[in-house]
């Protein structure tokens, strides 16, 4: 039985979704911080079907990334309940909202201009078999943008994260 309340899904999973043929398909593409540094590899592309609009980047962390930040215990707080988190094995995936991204389609390179390597480093991981729920939705946005609340960018229309339709139906 299908969850009534969810409206994420990945791209993979709705086969009667594809990217736009206007918009490049960047499942596989490198993604960069800031100061060019690697992040990791596009694994899919997180969709609200609601708005018809790709919202995330599913980014399969960098080994090297995942390798600074084991076995630590982050500040990387939850606004309800207040707790820290700890990474468990296979939590190696990471979302990054589609507008806080530029597409280099000569290089087939994703930048992430305005997230730098620590905060990717400190930013919750999933585990792709687990998916990931509301809660992780708001400890990664407050990670992103600590000076925003995570409910007014992850439901505003008029956010910038929201602002390109990446996929069209078939």
């Amino acid at each position: 039985m299908e969850n009534k309340d969810r409206n994420l899904y990945r791209l993979d999973e709705l086969s009667d979704y594809k990217v736009a043929s206007n918009y490049s398909d960047v499942r596989g593409w490198k993604i960069v911080d800031a100061e060019n540094r690697t992040i990791g590899t596009i694994d899919n592309l997180w969709v609200n079907k609601d708005m018809k609009r790709v919202v995330y980047l599913d980014v399969k962390a960098d080994k090297v990334l995942i390798e600074d930040s084991r076995n630590e215990i982050h500040d990387v707080i939850a606004k309800e309940n207040r707790k820290e988190f700890i990474y468990k094995d296979g939590d190696s995936h990471v979302i990054i909202p589609i507008g806080a991204v530029n597409i280099n389609k000569d290089t087939k390179t994703v930048m992430a201009n305005s997230i730098g390597y620590e905060t990717f480093r400190n930013t919750s991981r999933y585990n792709r078999q687990d998916n990931f729920d509301r809660e992780y939705e708001r400890r990664v946005m407050n990670s992103y943008y600590p000076e925003k609340d995570p409910d007014s960018v992850y439901y505003s229309d008029d956010d910038s994260f929201y602002n390109r339709r990446e996929f069209d139906n078939k």
